[in-house]
């Protein structure tokens, strides 16, 4: 059996993903707080109750770590043909100049961005010598990782700070298991909640505001679908090579 586990699977990309995944005979597992209601409905339509729901609060990297370790221990006996792990849970905010920034919000961010997909990365390979199969990782990341942005001083560092332990942990794995393709993902702007919480930033905060309520009023945000449509057929059909950073602009016009 082949298993997808995708963070942040409620709504926008992650949504999108799984559900998607669910057609390509994937065993989708969710691990979040609440679940996803309609992908649970949509398994039982598609893939006769291939969706499995596993409580967490994914800011919490001791949590996350903990229900993950358990269900990889659950699953040895079932000899998995994959397992497919997608990244895709973070958050923008806070939005706003140094100087100004909220210390709560800094390390929730820091942590759903950054600590908590390491923690589950690193569970993951772990297991590798217990479960022999193949593995794929694949951390959503942004542009913003690339350069700086006036008020998104967090955001861009996590999602930096995520890339170098993509390169990292590729690097450790080439020789050892190469079996284990581990990437990074950049979605580029979509049209998600992120984004209308970036377009009701005041200026003061984040100075490119304007730019970014300008593209949603042109239609140059793409769908969350069609970003998934992209990602799920890399990660299915291309020969993955472990470490890189792939951007949608390479896929999509």
């Amino acid at each position: 059996m082949k298993y997808a586990i995708v963070t942040g699977a409620s709504r926008g990309l992650g949504a999108a993903a799984a559900e998607q995944l669910l057609a390509e005979n994937y065993h989708l597992v969710d691990i979040s707080r609440s679940g996803n209601e309609s992908l649970g409905k949509k398994a039982e339509e598609m893939n006769d109750m291939s969706y499995t729901h596993i409580k967490a609060d994914l800011s919490s990297s001791e949590q996350t770590q903990s229900v993950m370790e358990e269900w990889l221990t659950d699953i040895k006996k079932s000899s998995p043909e994959e397992i497919l792990l997608i990244q895709n849970a973070g958050t923008v905010e806070p939005i706003e100049v140094t100087g100004k920034l909220d210390s709560e919000k800094i390390n929730y961010a820091v942590q759903l961005n950054y600590v908590t997909p390491v923690c589950m990365a690193n569970a993951l390979l772990a297991s590798l010598e217990e479960l022999d199969t193949r593995v794929i990782i694949v951390n959503i990341t942004s542009g913003a990782a690339d350069k700086p942005n006036h008020g998104w001083s967090i955001y861009g560092s996590t999602k930096a700070a995520l890339n170098l332990f993509t390169e990292t942990a590729a690097l450790e794995h080439q020789n050892r298991h190469p079996e284990v393709k581990i990437i990074s993902f950049s979605p580029s702007i979509m049209d998600t909640d992120m984004q209308q919480v970036i377009r009701s930033s005041s200026s003061k905060a984040f100075a490119q505001v304007e730019r970014f309520q300008e593209y949603k009023k042109q239609g140059k945000l793409r769908t969350p679908e069609q970003v998934a449509s992209a990602l799920v057929h890399l990660v299915i059909n291309d020969d993955l090579q472990s470490g890189k950073l792939y951007h949608i602009n390479d896929f999509l016009n």
